[in-house]
């Protein structure tokens, strides 16, 4: 990488080397795997101009969201994040929302049950469908200038535009940032959710950079990136959702709002942190390295002993984790998801089979290795069982935590 994608600075330090590692929602089949597999460079570094936190666009959104391998809906608490979401939304029975990159439509149904009028923009086809079937209207595309222009001239302004977990996928921030400011009314708000960079390295999360997570956000690069397109930064809220996010709240640029006193005390968190400048950044590499042994020494000792242990889930994060650590399926017999689109395949790279969850309860393992560790207190409740026959729980980030 030679220039920031947003700033267009050359001044990028590297911030942490995971090595090489295919695109993390590439499940293999059976028939795949004894063919070769792609794998490309997953080095996080950071703008000192701007302070945005990138890897290189080494692969295209097309590539991976056209036919996409996560359905929002899986995740009981997820779908309990948005419905709370909306609840708490002013609308009336004139408003329309538009949701960015609405997957299954696991948020907008709950507009859907308000009797509010709404669309979903959904780049993958077969996620959209689901969406679709769910009696949530959804149009098949990328968000760019054009396709909101597109949407505009059919639908009209949106009063409120929605964008979860899909800021940090767009290689194109300026032109996706653009699009949202064209999709939203003069006099409309744009919430944007994202994972929050000063959690991201003070818990060690370093299992959510992968190929399709572009950037990775403080409130300070997330304010300059959103200000390219025409976006300014009213408010923010810090939220537990994926080990730590920030939901940002902007309005149009002309629209001259006064930002809360809640951004100026997130930015200080960050300047305290050191996120503002590279010292901030220094021992993370370190501290990887650090999950990175801590893991393989305990599937290694429980290898050495004997006991059996198994995955739960197979997330894009895991995947990260498990590549980076070089677990094959000698130190994990398998995995297990909720998403049957996965079942019978196979993760990328590490190439370790995925099961239906029941599998767990039929083998009686003695570790459940879990690795969506977002959900934490969801799964602990879902898998409560597997203590029934002495099986403990295992957790690898922030550190390592045997339950």
């Amino acid at each position: 990488m030679t220039s920031c994608r947003l700033c267009g600075s050359t001044d990028m330090t590297g911030v942490v080397d995971l090595g090489a590692t295919p695109p993390c929602e590439r499940v293999l089949t059976a028939g795949q795997l004894d063919e070769p597999e792609l794998t490309y460079p997953l080095h996080l570094r950071v703008c000192t101009s701007c302070w945005l936190a990138q890897i290189p666009p080494l692969i295209s959104p097309e590539e991976t969201f056209t036919d996409y391998a996560y359905f929002s809906s899986y995740s009981t608490s997820w779908v309990e994040h948005a419905r709370s979401f909306v609840a708490g939304l002013a609308l009336g029975p004139d408003s329309f929302v538009v949701e960015v990159a609405s997957n299954d439509g696991y948020l907008l149904r709950h507009v859907v049950e308000r009797g509010v009028r709404c669309l979903g923009i959904e780049p993958s086809v077969n996620v959209g469908a689901a969406a679709r079937e769910r009696g949530v209207p959804t149009v098949t595309a990328f968000l760019t200038p054009e396709s909101a222009r597109a949407v505009v001239r059919e639908h009209g302004h949106a009063d409120h535009v929605v964008a979860n977990n899909v800021y940090a996928h767009i290689p194109d921030v300026i032109g996706f940032t653009e699009g949202l400011r064209t999709l939203v009314a003069g006099d409309g708000l744009v919430s944007v959710e994202v994972q929050h960079l000063l959690t991201l390295i003070e818990r060690n999360q370093y299992d959510t950079i992968y190929h399709e997570h572009f950037q990775y956000y403080t409130v300070a690069s997330a304010q300059r990136a959103l200000a390219s397109g025409g976006l300014a930064v009213v408010d923010v809220e810090l939220l537990d959702t994926h080990g730590g996010s920030i939901r940002l709240w902007a309005r149009p640029s002309e629209a001259g709002a006064t930002p809360s006193p809640r951004v100026a005390d997130v930015l200080a968190m960050e300047k305290a942190a050191g996120l503002h400048e590279i010292a901030g950044y220094a021992e993370f590499a370190g501290r990887v390295a650090g999950v990175r042994r801590d893991l393989l020494r305990f599937l290694v000792s429980a290898a050495d002993a004997g006991q059996t242990v198994v995955g739960y889930g197979a997330p894009g994060k895991g995947n990260t984790l498990l590549n980076h650590c070089g677990v094959r399926p000698d130190l994990l017999a398998y995995t297990v998801d909720r998403n049957p689109y996965k079942h019978g395949k196979f993760t990328p790279g590490a190439r370790i089979p995925i099961f239906p969850p029941d599998r767990i309860a039929a083998d009686r393992p003695d570790y459940v290795l879990v690795l969506p560790w977002n959900l934490r207190d969801e799964l602990v409740e879902q898998l409560a069982y597997v203590h029934d026959w002495g099986g403990r729980l295992v957790f690898p980030i922030p550190t390592l935590e045997v339950v």
